[in-house]
């Protein structure tokens, strides 16, 4: 059988083996939680308590900013102790909502109450995702109600379920294929009510049999769903690759998926849909993995959002000693970090620990224009011209060579033999021109 995919893209380790055979567990909280207002695209949520305040259990304690924004909901009960600036995962600080958590873990009035979907209309399953708080769990954190209001929902004929889990050590989404399937199925069919001309596709990487498995035996008889294997390539979870794997069609950064007539959404994001519109539960929690050579543990957790970091290394048995680089996120896309008290944001995704920095192995060399980075690049991009463009501040020529294009997916970097910071040039760059826009207007 030929495997959906794209062209371009790269096979770097896949780094699952930490992590894919150990089950979620859960995870209680034991400091305090710290809620960011800003945890996605958009404007920042406002607080809506005050320091002393007592907050329960799924409680709205932030909510949206505006249209493109989201509610935040408290995954605890107990008091609020601040509003002040906290260090997030991007490296700045971010004006937060801090929470004592009580222990007690009271919610409020009806809070995981079964709820039919079926019975309820297109505008009260938006109404309870908007309230919920849920934005794309697997990305940049663009409001999900938003998403499922496009111009013209006659015109989606495709709800894309992202289960490629691409990036190396991330298994979060995987043990939910294997742990919570029908919550996957239950979230992509109250999607489906909204979109009446819609087919269901849960589109799953190769390198996840058992998850394919489990999917397929769950939507058998479900005549609007499919499954559809992918081939196990890096960035096969981006956005427009799977659009194209799926469908055929191409979109770029001009374009939303809903101009293709797609809706496209991972794995814990559809069960976040679930809960909120057939479980009366807001977006609280995320699937986290702390996987890599650098700790002790490795293990895959139920977390509450607001959670530090720190506990989460802690327990995982803490870093190695000689642990050099801790990243949020995944190797290819993640952040960096230089401390570890940061919370668990809707965002986060994963602790890569890494016991040896790869990168700081080599030194940069000069370019040998041998035209791997052009190969591995999804976006059909020149990133060898783009890095010269870069490198001399040149921002006319660099948006010539359709460098917004690029959505730093690191297959370029991965690919150079030479070692160049290529994404992190083109950052910077995209930074750079979207700033002169704005300056612009």
């Amino acid at each position: 059988m030929k495997l959906a995919t794209f062209k371009g893209g790269v096979h770097p380790d896949e780094g699952k083996k930490f992590t894919k055979d150990k089950p979620v567990q859960t995870y209680l909280p034991k400091g305090d939680l710290v809620f960011p207002v800003s945890q996605g695209i958009g404007a920042p949520s406002k607080p809506i308590v005050n320091k002393g305040d007592q907050v329960l259990m799924g409680q709205r304690i932030a909510e949206a900013g505006g249209f493109v924004s989201a509610n935040i909901v408290s995954s605890v009960s107990g008091t609020v102790k601040a509003i002040e600036p906290r260090m997030t995962m991007s490296g700045m600080k971010v004006m937060s909502i801090v929470i004592e958590n009580d222990g007690k873990y009271t919610p409020i009035p009806g809070l995981g109450q079964y709820r039919n979907y079926e019975e309820m209309t297109k505008q009260e399953i938006i109404e309870e995702v908007k309230s919920a708080g849920i934005v794309g769990l697997g990305g940049a954190g663009f409001p999900t109600h938003v998403k499922l209001m496009p111009k013209d929902p006659d015109a989606i004929d495709y709800i894309i379920v992202n289960g490629a889990e691409c990036e190396p050590y991330l298994t979060s989404d995987y043990r939910s294929m294997l742990e919570t399937p029908e919550k996957i199925v239950g979230g992509l069919k109250v999607m489906l009510k909204l979109f009446d001309n819609a087919k269901g596709v849960i589109a799953i990487e190769e390198n996840k049999p058992t998850g394919i498995a489990n999917l397929q035996e769950l939507v058998k008889n479900e005549p609007r769903i499919e499954v559809v294997p992918l081939k196990t390539k890096y960035p096969q979870g981006g956005e427009r690759n799977i659009i194209y794997a799926v469908t055929g069609r191409k979109i770029n950064s001009t374009k939303l998926p809903a101009d293709a007539g797609c809706i496209v959404d991972n794995v814990d994001t559809v069960i976040a849909i679930h809960m909120a519109v057939s479980e009366t539960t807001p977006l609280m929690r995320r699937i986290f993995t702390v996987s890599g050579t650098g700790v002790n543990a490795p293990s895959n957790y139920n977390v509450k959002i607001g959670t530090s970091y720190a506990e989460l290394i802690e327990a995982s048995g803490g870093l190695k000693d000689g642990t050099q680089k801790v990243i949020s996120g995944g190797p290819m896309m993640g952040f960096a970090l230089t401390e570890l008290d940061i919370p668990v944001v809707k965002t986060s995704s994963a602790l890569t620990c890494m016991l040896e920095d790869e990168a700081a192995k080599y030194e940069e060399t000069a370019c040998i224009r041998c035209g791997r980075c052009v190969q591995a690049c999804p976006s059909h991009l020149v990133p060898v011209k783009m890095m010269d463009a870069a490198q001399k501040h040149d921002m006319e020529r660099f948006t010539a060579l359709h460098g917004m294009e690029c959505y730093e997916c690191g297959s370029c970097t991965f690919a150079c033999p030479a070692r160049r910071p290529l994404t992190q040039a083109f950052k910077m760059m995209r930074q750079a021109v979207m700033a002169e826009r704005r300056k612009k207007g």
